[in-house]
């Protein structure tokens, strides 16, 4: 939990001397009566008081003890503090452990990033909100329109219409592509074009979020050696910042549908001279030298060599069955003492009457051919 803390800190922007494992811990021993741990409730406190306009503070300087618990309790209850141990019981008694105080802490510092995030969603949407007005004057300033009032963009967009309807027929033909849509779309149409859209957005945010995945992973296993075990911090200082600016959303609307030209379809191979000089970098020049042959190729495979039959011990009385003649070999006229085949038997073939004799293959008869 103390990890979760640091880099819950560290989110915020937090500066304190309590950013190290080493003097945070015994800041939480020491609850209220360490200094250093009331400076950092006290920059929570007034943070969120900030942002969320509460009416209750934590304005002691720390020396004294109860009127903090009186102060934090109230605070805590306007926040909707879910622990029972720091809104509840006798306020003599609570912050008295190390583990309520981290409690105090995480909640407090995931309040206020969550005010940070809805802040930063409230500035967005104002800030997009002007960047239409910006983009609207541009587009008027382009045409020769007139002024007109910045808060009234509906009016600036029809004026923008008409003009851009009155130039269309006097512009060549080559000098505006066409639109890579080039059908007119009823709004049953949009409607289903939305849909598929939708489908799309969530089909490639699986796609981003397992990318970062990855990513995250492959930088994590950078910190496997013991070099990289003494850079952590500043490979987190690296790496940080730019995981936070990837965003698995897609941010691809029917609005680009609609404006994109038919430049868009012109397929550029990778290799090309003119895509090449902006992807060089120092890695295209660099060789790899001979690495292991792996294998793999099954046209190289060789196949087994074909399985020879069960062969089964004799038993102890001398043999499986019958008499016949046949000594200590394969039996006269054999597969040893004869023609070494066993097509050509004579006598004390491989099958005959007799079956197998006593000590080798007896009796005679015919050979067969395995």
């Amino acid at each position: 939990m103390e990890a979760d803390l640091l880099d819950t800190l560290e989110a915020l922007g937090y500066q304190g001397p309590l950013l190290e494992e080493d003097t945070l811990g015994p800041a939480l021993e020491g609850g209220l009566s360490s200094p250093e741990y009331f400076q950092l409730l006290n920059w929570l406190t007034s943070r969120i008081k900030l942002f969320d306009h509460l009416e209750e503070s934590v304005s002691s300087d720390g020396g004294d003890v109860e009127s903090a618990q009186l102060e934090i309790s109230g605070f805590l209850k306007e926040l909707s503090c879910p622990y029972p141990a720091l809104v509840s019981g006798d306020i003599k008694d609570r912050l008295k452990n190390k583990v309520d105080c981290l409690k105090l802490l995480l909640f407090l510092g995931s309040e206020l990033q969550a005010l940070q995030i809805l802040q930063n969603k409230k500035q967005k949407d104002r800030s997009s909100g002007d960047a239409v007005c910006k983009e609207a004057r541009t587009i008027c300033e382009a045409l020769r329109l007139p002024e007109q009032s910045a808060s009234n963009v509906i009016s600036m967009l029809k004026s923008v219409e008409e003009k851009v309807t009155e130039l269309l027929p006097k512009a060549k033909a080559t000098g505006i592509d066409r639109g890579l849509l080039i059908v007119d779309l009823n709004t049953q149409q949009l409607d289903h074009l939305e849909k598929i859209n939708g489908i799309l957005c969530k089909e490639y945010e699986c796609r981003r979020r397992m990318l970062i995945k990855r990513l995250d992973v492959t930088v994590q296993s950078f910190g496997w050696s013991d070099r990289a075990k003494a850079k952590m911090d500043e490979i987190a200082s690296v790496y940080q910042p730019i995981r936070y600016s990837l965003s698995p959303k897609s941010g691809i609307t029917v609005a680009h549908i609609l404006a994109a030209r038919q430049d868009l379809s012109r397929i550029v191979r990778t290799s090309s001279g003119s895509v090449r000089e902006k992807m060089v970098c120092p890695v295209n020049k660099i060789l790899m030298g001979r690495v292991p042959d792996r294998g793999g190729r099954p046209s190289e495979i060789e196949p087994p060599p074909p399985e020879m039959p069960p062969w089964q011990k004799r038993r102890d009385d001398g043999g499986w069955r019958g008499g016949g003649r046949g000594g200590g070999g394969y039996g006269r006229g054999g597969y040893n003492a004869g023609a070494r085949d066993f097509n050509k038997g004579g006598r004390g073939g491989y099958q005959g009457r007799g079956g197998y004799g006593d000590g080798g293959y007896g009796g005679r008869g015919n050979s067969r051919r395995y």
